[in-house]
């Protein structure tokens, strides 16, 4: 239902759909999960390159400077770096505070961060199994209490999943188990947090090879990983930033009545539903 100009203010920048300011996200704050390399990190550098300054974490040191470095070449794109593991709740609480005393507030928060590797299910030990629920879904809870009560200007929260949490996933079980949650969370939460004017979405990509999942395709396919899913991806294979477009239309005023829905950025995967394309173009089932 339509409404007034005054009840469209959900999104964190301050420019009308209707004109590019919408991309404008000069003066808020963006937190980045995971932004050492990969989908992470190209996220990161989007916002700094739309004005956002950027609050970004990973266990990777070298790579988490590097990705500080480039968002620091833009106008307002300083970055406070954390060098931690977002499984540690204590850790999550230190890294919110320090946001909260460097910037006083949270506009948008990506939640990238995850792991997995490929084992059958009986095979996953009950540790395996811990480190995966952590990861990919008791990280995101950690983040989501720990900067909601900083959004105090409404917001926007993303949160990474996989095409694997819309499909079965052998060999990756608990994994897309845990994304299937997060994107289940992330309705939720969308109801939840809309009278925080805080909007909730996800992004669940497919066809993007980053540094974290080299070779899981070539084990789950027993080689020729690469070659043998190219088929199944009408657009053929993406790179990290083509995520970086969503997240920022996420993040900006262009979603202000978007949420509680999800992003598929797959090249098509998602609609082929099986279909492979031939070499003429042509698909079959």
């Amino acid at each position: 239902m339509a409404g007034n100009g005054s009840d469209h203010a959900y999104g964190v920048g301050s420019g009308k759909v209707t004109d590019a300011s919408a991309l404008d996200l000069s003066g808020t704050v963006g937190v980045v999960t995971g932004a050492a390399q990969g989908i992470g990190r190209s996220i990161a550098i989007a916002l700094a390159a739309c004005g956002a300054q950027v609050a970004i974490c990973d266990r990777v040191e070298d790579g988490l400077n590097e990705t500080a470095k480039a968002c620091g070449a833009y106008p307002g794109g300083a970055a406070l770096t954390s060098v931690m593991d977002v499984r540690d709740a204590d850790a999550v609480a230190a890294f919110a505070e320090a946001i909260k005393e460097r910037f006083g507030r949270v506009d948008s928060l990506v939640n990238n961060a995850g792991g997995v590797f490929y084992h059958h299910f009986l095979e996953i030990s009950p540790g395996g199994q811990t480190a995966l629920v952590n990861e990919n879904f008791t990280s995101v809870t950690h983040f989501v209490r720990a900067c909601v009560p900083l959004m105090t200007n409404g917001g926007s929260i993303i949160n990474v999943t996989s095409v694997e949490a819309f499909r079965a996933a052998p060999g990756f079980g608990i994994y897309a188990a845990m994304k299937a949650a997060v994107e289940h969370l992330s309705r939720t939460l969308a109801l939840e947090l809309a009278p925080r004017r805080i909007r909730v979405n996800t992004i669940a990509p497919d066809g993007i090879p980053t540094p974290g999942d080299q070779g899981l395709g070539e084990t789950a396919m027993q080689g020729g990983g690469r070659e043998k899913y190219a088929p199944k991806l009408p657009l053929g294979w993406g790179n990290e930033d083509d995520c970086a477009g969503p997240a920022l239309f996420l993040a900006s005023d262009l979603s202000r009545y978007v949420t509680g829905t999800t992003v598929h950025v797959d090249g098509g995967s998602s609609a082929a539903s099986g279909w492979i394309r031939r070499d003429d173009g042509t698909y079959e089932p």
